[in-house]
């Protein structure tokens, strides 16, 4: 029961603000009235899978894969809208460019948009494609990604 709510407060803690280290995160779970050793952190960091991912402003904190964390759809968006550089149409793919090291994770957010005709993403470090399943659906998208840059 201790384990589950400490739990829950990591996966809150890390979804209200960007957690970089291990120590942050005792530190935030300790105002919170939850005690807690750096061990015992670890295997929770091992057990809810978090991960580290980079922010906007270059540095990393801790991500849940968990698709219900709260405001991680909004957060990819924004990462996304602020990472873009350009965006071609080659045939039914679309290449977006982003800052170095962002093209991740501005495909995981087009992976949560449910973009109509998608067939998937692929990145790089700063070099995304994206498969439509037509020029047209790829043209489309094209504009609406270039609209909201």
């Amino acid at each position: 029961m201790i384990k589950e709510i400490r739990q829950r407060a990591i996966l809150d803690i890390i979804a209200q603000k960007d957690i970089e280290t291990q120590f942050d995160l005792i530190r935030e779970l300790n105002e919170r009235g939850v005690k807690s050793t750096q061990a015992t952190v670890s295997r929770d960091i091992k057990e809810l899978r978090l991960y580290k991912e980079l922010t906007g402003s270059g540095s990393y904190r801790y991500a849940s894969p968990v698709a219900d964390v709260p405001n991680n759809s909004e957060k990819l968006r924004t990462i996304f809208r602020e990472s873009l550089t350009s965006c071609v149409c080659a045939e039914n793919i679309v290449v977006i460019k982003t800052l170095p090291g962002l093209a991740s994770a501005a495909c995981s957010a087009i992976d949560k948009m449910d973009i109509e005709d998608m067939a998937g993403t692929i990145a790089g470090d700063d070099t995304a494609f994206i498969a439509m399943m037509s020029r047209e659906s790829a043209k489309k998208l094209c504009r609406m990604i270039e609209e909201n840059m």
